[in-house]
């Protein structure tokens, strides 16, 4: 196998919800309280959510733009790739990339749909919830054949609602609906209790997924103080994902609903090993006194058999491969963050992999995460089209630009020589914006 040979499907990227979303889907009961992009005096474009605007219109969606503008939130819809939005664009930035196929996680709700189970009116967070779902499901993901794999977002306030809404997109073909790294955090039942076993057998009963994105934990990124430096945060970000996964290993949820698989975004695979054995230690070591009991399994065979791993650049993940388990790996790209390994994809990987069979190089890039998704993209594209390759000589036909192009957006305020945690919480604040000018 060659580099242009690869099959690529990336089941963690973002997107950037278009103004005209809930005008579209929204019951027209809530049609005058649905959020909506609001233009403010300072040239600003938020979305109003119950009437408050949310801090940036697109938080670190920088693909496209220089490396040194990196950290400048967008905040208008101007300042960020046309790919982020626009379904069309999207393509052309996935063919661009090599990409076939693409699993999306909303933005201006958050990764899991926080900002909706926060929010105060649950009847239009309802609404909200589900006219976001029929645009991921009908615009976004319908447009183009065997490209996008949705991925809902849930009513979590309200166990019984959320598996409604299990039960609606699984009639529509949805295969993954997210959750939270931490229900706690809002206010919600932990996993261990019971409350979530009628949302879980949904899934299972549905044949779906549950995914579960880091930064869904209900607070601020790990750092130990806001006078930390960003790079604390930018460097342990990923690592934090093994708390959500050791608490679904001990927890009764898989004991219950043996079917059930949790695919975990954006975490990295390097530290999957780590946790395989100390997870096994602490069960072995400590089970007499905390009463745990897996039976004649432990810990290590129970994220073996319910968990699935994504990276982006993780050359020590990949070293430990076979340690974390070859049938649970999936690549993402993360487009458009700035983690992003767009549009430079296909390099990054192949620089890992060249020297890998090409039954483990296939099943990294696509074949686990049709399997696990219950995605066939090639019911809609032929295999010979769907390479690096091919894709590549498509958006070059296209004429598809990716040279980085300075964009502007909002700078952050340095309080020393180095940006601490401190600066970017400065950065999504809300600025002073001035009345609303238009709406988008």
């Amino acid at each position: 196998m060659q580099k242009n040979d690869m099959i690529m499907i990336s089941v963690d990227d973002h997107l950037v919800e278009t103004p005209d979303l809930f005008r579209k889907h929204i019951a027209s009961k809530f049609k005058d309280s649905a959020p909506r992009v609001v233009r403010f005096a300072n040239g600003e474009e938020r979305w109003l959510l119950e009437g408050k605007p949310l801090a940036a219109i697109a938080p670190a969606v920088v693909a496209g733009r220089n490396k040194d503008e990196f950290g400048m939130e967008p905040m208008r819809f101007d300042q960020v790739r046309k790919g982020t939005w626009d379904i069309d664009g999207r393509i052309d930035d996935m063919n661009a990339n090599g990409v076939i196929a693409s699993m999306n996680f909303a933005n201006m709700p958050g990764f899991g749909g926080e900002a909706f189970i926060r929010g105060s009116d649950k009847a239009l967070m309802l609404a909200v919830v589900e006219a976001y779902n029929n645009w991921h499901v009908d615009d976004w993901c319908a447009k183009h054949p065997g490209r996008m794999i949705p991925n809902a977002i849930l009513p979590l306030w309200d166990v019984d609602l959320a598996v409604a809404e299990v039960n609606r997109m699984g009639k529509k073909g949805v295969t993954a609906v997210c959750f939270l790294e931490n229900t706690v955090a809002f206010g919600l039942p932990s996993i261990h209790n019971g409350y979530w076993d009628p949302l879980f057998k949904a899934v299972v009963d549905n044949g779906m997924v549950v995914t579960i994105h880091i930064g869904t934990a209900g607070g601020p990124m790990f750092s130990p103080s806001l006078e930390s430096p960003a790079d604390v945060t930018n460097s342990l970000i990923n690592i934090a994902v093994a708390i959500p996964v050791a608490d679904f290993v001990f927890s009764p949820l898989f004991r219950k609903f043996p079917e059930l698989t949790v695919v975990m975004s954006e975490g990295c695979i390097g530290w999957v090993p780590f946790l395989r054995e100390r997870a096994d230690a602490a069960y072995v070591n400590h089970r007499y006194w905390t009463h745990q009991d897996f039976g004649d399994q432990l810990p290590s065979d129970i994220i073996d058999k319910h968990f699935v791993f994504c990276f982006h650049d993780d050359k020590c993940g990949l070293e430990m491969r076979h340690k974390v388990g070859i049938d649970r790996i999936t690549w993402e790209s993360d487009y458009p963050h700035s983690d992003s390994t767009w549009p430079n994809s296909p390099e990054i990987l192949w620089e890992c992999v060249h020297d890998y069979p090409d039954d483990e190089i296939n099943k990294i890039t696509h074949l686990n995460a049709m399997r696990v998704l219950r995605f066939d993209p090639f019911k809609h594209i032929r295999k010979e089209d769907a390479t690096v390759g091919a894709l590549r000589a498509q958006a070059q036909r296209d004429g598809v630009d990716v040279t980085p192009k300075s964009m502007g957006g909002k700078k952050p305020t340095i309080s020393g020589s180095v940006m601490t945690q401190g600066d970017v919480v400065k950065l999504f604040e809300a600025a002073p914006l001035g009345e609303p000018v238009a709406t988008l």
